[in-house]
């Protein structure tokens, strides 16, 4: 194969990874909860961590929501965020707005009662979550 073939395989890939980065960030920025709900969100954040943790070991969900949990710990487990954190308000947030979206996905296929379940925090943070979960 000839040099050129490389290059342009690289070019190319580099391409395709940037154009995904930026269609995510897009995501990131239509999904973010409205006004107030960003910052409830980053201070909920320890109890969310431990709430997507309860729910992904919990063998009664269904196998779907188990997986996008446990995909979900996995990214933040992450040290490679999609935002790097040295960038104002979303470099911290993106973990917020990511737990956000897929809570609402696993509150509309599990249920509020087992979130509710689940939950580690108070039943003012658990109404919080209610309404970051867009219920």
């Amino acid at each position: 194969m000839t040099g050129s073939f490389w290059w342009d395989l690289l070019i190319g890939v580099v391409v395709a990874l940037a154009l995904t980065w930026v269609a995510l960030v897009v995501a990131l920025v239509v999904v973010r909860p409205r006004g107030g709900l960003l910052r409830e969100a980053l201070r909920l954040l320890p109890d969310v961590l431990r709430l997507v943790r309860r729910l992904a070991a919990d063998r009664s969900l269904p196998r779907g929501v188990r997986v996008r949990l446990w995909l979900l710990v996995v990214y933040l487990a992450m040290p490679i965020d999609l935002i790097p954190d040295f960038i104002p308000v979303l470099g911290y947030a993106d973990d917020a707005i990511i737990v956000t979206a897929v809570l609402r996905g696993v509150v509309r296929r599990a249920g509020i009662d087992a979130v509710r379940a689940h939950w580690p925090g108070t039943d003012d943070g658990f109404a919080a979550v209610v309404r970051l979960a867009g219920l």
